[in-house]
């Protein structure tokens, strides 16, 4: 599909604006040359009739001798060449002077004080002709017609059409200018804006200066200083999180190296299965690193949210805990799962998300529950997975809590909890080594990617309590679900799902 051809706004305001101001010239000139013509019209009847009415005074005041005096009046005055004037001057019985063809009557009559003008055909040429009828005491009246062809004032009204056009032409040339200057300066603070723009590079992204920008374009600039600051955010969050995860992962890879150093250098069995085994154990939490830099990777938005699909809850929440029995049970650890609002756990919890994701949140909080257990409680420890639907700021949410009767986490880490990187303290009082800090961190991108939430709270026995919730698909009556997807089946869904739940843990 072709995309349509980008236009431009200079062109186009351009456009707009010329187009109408020439038309609206065109239309002031149009106008003009017919209040002309309308002028040319009757000054041209006032003057025809002004002549005749002169003539017939002179007839009044000559009297019998008027035969003989008029004509060579009139012949003095319609001498002119240049007006084409025609006369003619007869009592209807003869012709007492001037042009006897031409017409007395003819058409588009109107009256003028004492005379009448019509139009009428003279020699196959229109003219216009302005008529006076003298009295006489005896006889006839004397009939007085004055002449001109239609053309003179076809003339007459060009030369004023000129002479109004021409500042009028002058007046548009002037206006085209003054647009194109004026449309020059209005763009200038999107050019500007282009220009600050190309200036910005991914390591500067600084706001748009809006000091000298029109609040026309201020909402455009708003929106791009609003996109700059949260791609800033973004980047530098980045920036930080590859620095942290490079010096993370520096310990564990210089640990390898030193152990596998160690393992060739030995000269005894012992020294060498003892440097073996630290080799191992520093790959393992190499590889554990690793694997969470994945996990927060995949809770990034963008792509996952269109895999997502329904999910039982109460199923996913069983069926990754029974993952985990065969480990608590090694450890001598009491691990259960309980249904608050549905004992008999026939009513599913559905919910909209990704299976891989949330199979790993609960993991996860598995996996540190476990982690964290006190070694001198190893046969009394206890961690409890309770299912159960609730109801947030309105909304139903499937409720997965995750309690143990371990330590806990004192006060003042509590705040920090949630945050990349962060260890409450180095080595867990079982020995075992704490981790990256990552863990807590891929859930609440998780959660926050399900647009749920999770938080931490003191148990009531003293150990720690994870809540996490995910809004419920409240599906309509009659609805069907498209797929529903457990933990058991979630393994065929994503790559990443066939890992064992452990190799991603999480690390106070």
């Amino acid at each position: 599909m072709s995309l349509p051809a980008a236009t431009s706004l200079r062109r186009t305001l351009l456009r707009r604006l010329a187009a109408p101001l020439s038309l609206l010239a065109l239309m002031s000139g149009l106008i003009a040359y017919w209040l002309a013509w309308q002028y040319t019209q009757h000054v041209v009847d006032r003057s025809l009739a002004d002549l005749a009415t002169a003539i017939s005074k002179q007839i009044q005041i000559a009297g019998p001798d008027a035969p003989v005096t008029v004509p060579p009046l009139a012949q003095a005055m319609f001498s002119d060449p240049v007006e084409h004037l025609v006369y003619r001057i007869s009592n209807g019985e003869t012709e007492i002077a001037g042009d006897h063809d031409l017409p007395l009557q003819g058409t588009n009559v109107r009256r003028m004080h004492y005379a009448y003008v019509f139009e009428t055909l003279y020699q196959g040429v229109s003219v216009r002709v302005a008529q006076v009828r003298v009295p006489q005491p005896h006889g006839n009246p004397i009939v007085v017609e004055v002449g001109q062809p239609v053309h003179h004032r076809f003339r007459i009204a060009a030369e004023f059409l000129v002479a109004i056009m021409m500042p009028l032409l002058l007046l548009l040339l002037a206006g085209w200018v003054i647009v194109w200057r004026v449309v020059n300066q209005q763009l200038n603070p999107l050019t500007d804006l282009a220009d600050s723009l190309n200036r910005q590079t991914h390591t500067s992204l600084e706001p748009v200066d809006e000091t000298y920008v029109p609040v026309e374009i201020r909402p455009l600039t708003g929106a791009l200083n609003a996109l700059l600051g949260r791609l800033k955010t973004a980047l530098d969050g980045q920036r930080k999180f590859i620095a942290d995860a490079a010096h993370q992962l520096r310990t564990p890879l210089t640990a390898v190296k030193l152990h596998a150093e160690q393992a060739v250098n030995a000269r005894e069995p012992q020294k060498v299965s003892d440097a073996v085994r630290e080799l191992r154990a520093a790959a393992d939490r190499a590889v554990r690193l690793s694997n969470q830099l994945l996990s927060l990777a995949r809770a990034e938005p963008g792509e996952q949210a269109a895999r997502f699909v329904d999910i039982d809850m109460a199923a996913l929440a069983f069926e990754t805990g029974a993952e985990w029995v065969p480990r608590a049970l090694a450890w001598h650890v009491d691990l259960g799962f309980q249904r608050l609002d549905d004992p008999e756990n026939d009513t599913p919890l559905m919910v909209r998300g990704n299976p891989v994701l949330l199979h790993e949140v609960i993991a996860n909080l598995l996996d540190n529950a476990l982690k964290y257990l006190p070694p001198a409680r190893a046969d009394g420890g206890r961690i409890t997975v309770t299912v159960s639907q609730t109801i947030a700021d309105g909304v139903p949410m499937a409720e997965i809590i995750v309690e143990d009767n371990g330590r806990g986490v004192p006060q003042g880490q509590q705040a920090d909890l949630f945050k990349r990187f962060f260890r409450g303290d180095g080595q867990s009082e079982s020995g075992v080594d704490s981790g990256a800090g990552l863990g807590l961190a891929i859930v609440h991108d998780i959660m926050t990617l399900h647009r749920g939430s999770v938080h931490y709270e003191d148990a009531p026995e003293g150990g720690a309590r994870f809540i996490v919730r995910v809004p419920l698909n409240m599906k309509r009556p009659g609805e069907p679900v498209k797929r529903t997807i457990s933990a058991m089946d979630s393994a065929h869904s994503e790559e990443p799902a066939k890992k064992p739940a452990h190799q991603a843990p999480i690390d106070l």
